[in-house]
């Protein structure tokens, strides 16, 4: 591709860098130069343009994005993506589902490492998203670029992400008081937001005392296919009393604490076919804490290792909350 400025005599069929006003109106950033737009440039006094003209083997902008975002979405249905036009060099890829997405990290690095004209951006790994959420954008930054190289990013992107929607509609939120008060509905409300955005019903309202034996019974109980426990006194130790419970239960609990803040006293086991988490005392707020990044990925069937909650220590330290008991900062 040559860019910079041509004369008019010899522009037509080029493509305009920069709006101008034309003496029938203003011509746009991009647009292809006709015999037409020369006349009313040269009426308005203009005698050059700053243009791009594409050689042989250049692919326009808008086809280059296309192209591209049609090999990370081979069947973007399937993969719970949604295509938009191309436009300005750019092309978007829109989740057509509540999910989680799945990045394939190595793939977009060598999409990006090809050419600097050929931007891919996206969310996250893991990130959580509505349906109709943005979850990448494909962006040639020049005007073309050469096919040759977007033939190699193509081949790098094939099946790059996809979002993977919930696998289950209900969950039970096993509830505990420490005494004979029902505690407020703060904390089921908060996880009922978070389950409505994940497609989820939430089975009534269970209440029990702060004991192993009482939860264990509810455990066996509960209706919904994921359930969660928040107790009325706080987690602190793997044999306490909320993870016995699930033992009790004839669970097993494959992990407790994690290193994210706030969100260090969850743990996670298993009952049966149903995945049970034991939520910090944060999850009554609807604010983000390390029990959403459990709960969105058990819901979305991806599996939760005791090795993937270690690890999401980086970026785990998340924002402080004004009103928590013992801010971090009182301790220093």
């Amino acid at each position: 591709m040559k860019f910079g400025p041509l004369a008019l005599t010899a522009a037509e069929g080029a493509l305009l860098a920069h709006s101008l006003q034309g003496a029938g109106g203003r011509i746009a950033k991009g647009t292809r130069l006709t015999a037409q737009d020369l006349d009313d440039l040269r009426a308005a006094g203009h005698t050059e343009v700053i243009a791009a003209r594409l050689d042989p083997g250049d692919l326009h902008e808008d086809d280059a994005a296309l192209r591209l975002a049609q090999a990370m979405a081979p069947d973007a249905a399937a993969l719970g993506l949604r295509i938009s036009g191309a436009g300005a060099g750019r092309v978007n890829l829109y989740a057509t589902t509540s999910g989680v997405v799945r990045v394939r990290a190595d793939q977009i690095l060598a999409m990006n490492s090809v050419d600097p004209m050929i931007s891919v951006a996206t969310v996250p790994d893991f990130h959580r998203v509505d349906a109709n959420s943005m979850v990448a954008t494909i962006k040639i930054i020049a005007y073309a670029v050469p096919d040759a190289d977007l033939a190699r990013a193509v081949a790098a992107a094939w099946a790059a992400l996809q979002v993977l929607p919930p696998v289950y509609g209900t969950a039970s939120l096993i509830e505990t008081r420490v005494t004979e008060d029902t505690p407020a509905d703060k904390g089921r409300a908060a996880m009922a937001g978070r389950l409505d955005r994940m497609a989820m019903t939430l089975s009534p309202r269970v209440v029990v005392p702060h004991r192993a034996a009482d939860i264990a019974q509810a455990l066996g109980d509960a209706p919904g296919e994921v359930v969660f426990v928040l107790t009325g006194s706080a987690t602190s130790d793997p044999a306490d009393v909320a993870p016995e419970a699930v033992r009790l239960a004839g669970g097993t609990v494959t992990r407790f604490g994690m290193p994210v803040d706030p969100g260090n006293l969850l743990f996670l086991g298993q009952l049966g076919q149903k995945p049970v988490i034991g939520l910090p005392g944060c999850a009554r707020s609807p604010a983000l804490n390390g029990a959403d990044w459990v709960l969105e990925r058990v819901v979305c069937g991806i599996e939760v290792t005791s090795a993937d909650i270690a690890a999401m220590g980086v970026g785990g330290l998340l924002k402080e909350i004004p009103t928590r008991p013992r801010p971090r900062r009182d301790g220093e």
